[in-house]
């Protein structure tokens, strides 16, 4: 209750500097009456989503000239409306669902009561069916002024998940004992800096945390999902933590071991990779007398199926997150959120991520590619292995990545050798690679005295609509292979 009072107090002090009263500011002393507040909501509401602020705030006890404190008479706990309490009254005539709060202080020179008002998020905040902004430091309906009203939609569009806040009205020293910010100098290969507060600019600037309007900062959801020491510290991203759960069978119902990553995704990627790894199974092969152990996956897809289920993922999704898990013969990764692009376009579609943010700066660090083509790495490190393509679902709310492993091609079913030729000639025809049969007998691992088995392979694929012949008038040792869509 102390701390709470502490920023109320340091808060009226920094809005008291400004130099009036302004989009998202408004004072006033004695005037309470419940219309005028519920309008007043709906346009500082509005204006703050404009403004690109995360609170607007009315304030009763501050001169609007001279900013000074002359006190109120105005006791929110104890207004009505008829017969009903006043906040329960606004509460009702507010869409959608604004969570205000009234703040009461006193102060030597009288009481003030602030009234903190969220940001309009998804759509704007209206009052009794009429939705207002501010002019400058005016009050109008919203529908009188179409500029303002565009800006407003496109604000809802900028904000994204990513840089809303986790953490608020938190110091210097909180923000560096929350944030793991040494890892963030060794992952940008900086020498750490010798003070705090060239690391708290640091921090801002690569918006990881935000200046609030009372002089202490706020933590944004990117800048704790990437740095957090701690998941938990943050309630609403608890459920982010990365999941990695390791089966006994090719089934669900036995697993036997689970592990929550719960530091934030840039400091522990590499360590969450390295464990997954150990949990492959190795196949073993016994050459010239010697027993040896080759691993099934390859790093490099495993690797890329963890950093697309990180930047792929639906942040605003409640209670899911991203999950790995482990099975005798396969890997699979999902995470909450549809995919964006169409599944059989995976490879040559212009990447897409759903949190940029996130993305851009996993992609400075290394940890993500840079040209958007982790699903082109995923089937390398398949066809390295001479093991199928990687199989992608998706749904309304999901994506899902599966790895297969398969000792030899005559335990593959025939979807998995349809989508491995198809996918392969898109991996081959964005490289500016010739498709023949013997870039796929290459591909899946068949010697030439049985390129039949490749023949009929591409005559499947070609029957499917998958691939088609760049030339339908080659003859059959020059027949050459494309994507369907080429």
């Amino acid at each position: 209750m102390q701390a709470e009072q502490e920023y109320y107090r340091s808060l009226i002090e920094r809005l008291q500097l400004l130099s009036g009263e302004n989009e998202w500011l408004e004072y006033k002393v004695n005037n309470y009456e419940p219309e005028l507040i519920g309008e007043y909501i709906s346009a500082l509401s509005n204006s703050a989503a404009i403004c690109d602020k995360e609170k607007a705030y009315l304030l009763w006890g501050i001169n609007d000239k001279t900013h000074e404190i002359e006190g109120t008479a105005f006791e929110p706990k104890k207004a009505k409306k008829g017969n009903e309490e006043i906040e329960n009254w606004l509460a009702g005539g507010l869409k959608p669902r604004v969570d205000f709060k009234f703040i009461e202080l006193e102060t030597d020179n009288g009481k003030v009561v602030i009234m903190e008002i969220p940001a309009a998020v998804n759509s704007p905040t209206s009052f009794k069916g009429t939705e207002y902004v501010r002019v400058g430091s005016y009050k109008k309906k919203l529908k009188d002024f179409p500029e303002k009203e565009r800006k407003l939609w496109l604000s809802f569009e900028q904000k994204p998940f990513e840089l809303r806040y986790a953490k608020e009205n938190v110091d210097a020293a909180k923000v560096t004992e929350l944030l793991d910010c040494a890892s963030y100098y060794t992952l940008m290969n900086l020498p750490l800096p010798s003070n705090r507060d060239a690391i708290i600019h640091n921090m801002m600037d690569e918006q990881f945390v935000t200046e609030m309007d009372n002089g202490n900062y706020a933590i944004t959801n990117m800048g704790a999902l990437l740095l957090a020491k701690d998941l938990n510290a943050f309630t609403h991203l608890k459920r982010k933590a990365i999941r990695v759960i390791k089966y006994k069978g090719n089934g669900r119902t036995n697993a036997i071991r689970e592990q929550v990553f719960n530091k934030g995704y840039a400091i522990q990627f590499d360590d969450i990779t390295d464990y997954i790894m150990t949990l492959i199974p190795q196949e073993e092969e016994i050459d010239g007398g010697r027993r040896q152990e080759h691993i099934m996956f390859p790093r490099k897809a495993v690797r890329e199926m963890l950093g697309n289920v990180i930047i792929h993922q639906d942040l605003t999704a409640h209670g899911s997150g991203p999950m790995m898990e482990v099975f005798d013969t396969r890997v699979e990764s999902s995470n909450p959120g549809n995919l964006l692009v169409e599944v059989n376009r995976i490879i040559d579609t212009a990447p897409h991520s759903r949190n940029e943010n996130m993305a851009s700066f996993l992609r400075i660090v290394r940890i993500c590619e840079e040209r958007g083509s982790g699903f082109d790495r995923m089937e390398e490190g398949m066809s390295e292995l001479r093991i199928p393509a990687p199989k992608v679902e998706t749904g309304e709310d999901f994506a899902r990545t599966k790895l297969y492993w398969y000792k030899s091609l005559n335990a593959w079913g025939r979807e998995d050798k349809i989508r491995t030729c198809y996918l392969y000639t898109c991996y081959c025809y964005i490289n500016e690679i010739e498709v023949a049969n013997a870039v796929l007998r290459e591909r899946f691992g068949i010697e030439e005295k049985n390129k039949a088995i490749v023949s009929r392979i591409i005559k499947d694929t070609m029957e499917a609509g998958y691939i088609k012949l760049s030339d339908e008038n080659a003859a059959p040792k020059l027949r050459r292979y494309i994507p369907y869509w080429a």
